[in-house]
């Protein structure tokens, strides 16, 4: 089923502190500058480490610029998402020398920071002083962004954590739309018995992901907690039906982080809805587009990183962006199935998403910057109570791989986007309610269903260094309803209606 085929995230404030670790490889001690961040535990300067023998350094780990630039001035907007890309491919071009070299740097560890490391620095120092001066000319000037040019290697340490994905329970925000968002008792596949072409330990050559990083759904307890609705709450769905990516539509661009920048994801992203999605696509070809969604009312693009099996099956972008050229290889699955409802708030009633809105949930590069703004959901259908966040699962015979996604569903009223992607919307609490100044909306819940062979073997798409870990899975959504359609979510919504 071979097709001809075609992020950057934010974390709280990210702590940058060097430190010497002594690392234990190749038969002897290697000191290396290692940056502690935050989601790793760090608060102030880390005490020294020592590895274990045998550990292997696995993949490079960056500060994540676009969270410390909350605020950029429209004007500079442009620059500074383009030189934001540019730092995703200095990251993505180390990570290839890195991985190619590791046997070496393992022996000479100068070698890491000689052939790797320094010259990354000094990209992204050129890169982040770009960005100052575009941003200086219209509004003050940032500080503290040379702070952010030193990278590290990172351990892998997946398998310290091999046992945690059963106790993991949902990102912020994920079970309010999980309990509507989500149909059990799918129709049942899927065949046991293929060679997965790949061992398990090593997973893509050495670029994940690792038998670790899966646990069966059966070994996971129930954690779901379904929540409470309160009178006045706003009970009805809105079901959109925009198909599979049947035709194939598929691109390593990412309109809404890199926009005018091709390859800007270093991934392959799946696309239903608008067809007119891509790194140059604007807002008046969006309204413009062809859609897949049935109501033609609905030229809304819904996107997320392709799943591939490891299978030794190359898929006709291995030597393409986005595809071999970023580690990302194998057969592209089309799901079996894809369910895009919009469900309302357990609270109160909700108010019309302005059109052109732009959310991201999930985060990319969730390896790397912590799991604060992780946000996808694997389980397999029969199980869908056991919801793993940073595991794939590993279903039984006859039951598929369920991924789900449930979209930030509050929004500050005012903005389509924000310069870091995320401000703009939120989650809503606990309570159900949302944030001060933020008001809630339709929240988006994807299910996207998959027949898969039984056991290990595939994996999402993901920024080459991300190592396609579960954890950085994502997806991104731009509203195209028209006023008449949107109208009519939200009355289907309040009213406690479900419509198709």
């Amino acid at each position: 089923m071979g097709r001809t085929s075609r992020k950057r995230s934010t974390l709280a404030n990210r702590a940058i502190v060097a430190s010497a670790a002594l690392i234990l490889g190749g038969g002897g001690l290697i000191a290396v500058n290692v940056y502690a961040s935050a989601g790793e535990g760090s608060s102030g300067s880390p005490p020294d480490r020592t590895w274990n023998a045998g550990t292997q350094m696995s993949t490079i780990d960056c500060p994540d610029v676009g969270n410390e630039l909350p605020d950029v001035p429209g004007e500079a907007r442009g620059e500074v998402d383009r030189e934001l890309a540019a730092m995703d491919t200095q990251i993505t071009d180390a990570y290839q020398q890195f991985a190619e070299r590791k046997d070496e740097i393992s022996r000479d560890p100068a070698l890491a920071e000689n052939a790797v490391l320094g010259p990354l620095k000094d990209k992204r120092t050129a890169s982040l002083g770009r960005i100052s001066t575009a941003i200086d000319r219209t509004a003050d000037r940032p500080k503290s962004l040379d702070g952010l040019a030193p990278c590290s290697l990172r351990a892998d340490d997946s398998n310290n954590h091999a046992n945690q994905g059963a106790d993991q329970g949902q990102g912020q925000g994920q079970d309010d739309g999980m309990g509507s968002g989500m149909d059990d008792g799918q129709d049942q596949g899927g065949d046991g018995g293929q060679d997965q072409g790949q061992d398990q330990n090593q997973g893509q050559q050495g670029n994940g992901p690792e038998a670790s990083d899966f646990v069966d759904i059966q070994s996971v307890e129930p954690n779901v907690d379904r929540p409470r609705q309160r009178r006045g709450a706003s009970r009805g769905t809105f079901t959109t039906d925009c198909g599979r990516n049947q035709n194939g539509k598929f691109n390593p661009d990412n309109v809404i982080v890199a926009p005018g920048v091709s390859n800007g994801a270093h991934h392959m992203h799946d696309y239903v809805g608008n067809q007119a999605n891509d790194a140059f696509a604007s807002d008046d070809d969006l309204a413009n587009g062809q859609t897949t969604c049935r109501n033609q009312g609905d030229k809304s693009t819904y996107y997320w990183p392709v799943l591939r099996l490891q299978n030794g099956t190359a898929e006709n972008d291995v030597n393409a962006d986005g595809g071999g050229k970023d580690q990302n290889v194998g057969e592209i699955q089309t799901p079996s199935q894809v369910t895009l409802k919009f469900v309302g708030n357990p609270t109160g009633r909700v108010t019309a998403m302005p059109r052109f809105l732009r959310i991201i949930t999930g985060d990319a590069k969730a390896l790397t910057n912590g799991d604060a703004n992780a946000n996808a959901s694997w389980s397999c259908t029969g199980f869908e109570d056991r919801q793993l966040k940073d595991k794939y699962p590993i279903c039984p015979e006859g039951s598929k791989v369920v991924r789900s996604f449930a979209f930030q569903s509050c929004w500050d009223g005012q903005n389509t986007d924000s310069a870091n992607h995320r401000t703009h919307v939120a989650f809503a609490q606990k309570s159900g309610r949302c944030p001060s100044g933020f008001r809630a909306i339709p929240q988006l819940v994807q299910r996207i269903v998959y027949d898969v062979p039984p056991g290990p073997g595939f994996a999402v798409d993901s920024f080459p260094e991300q190592l396609h870990k579960p954890v950085t899975d994502h997806g991104d959504f731009i509203n195209v309803f028209d006023d008449n359609l949107m109208k009519k979510v939200v009355s289907c919504i309040n009213n406690g209606r479900k419509c198709r």
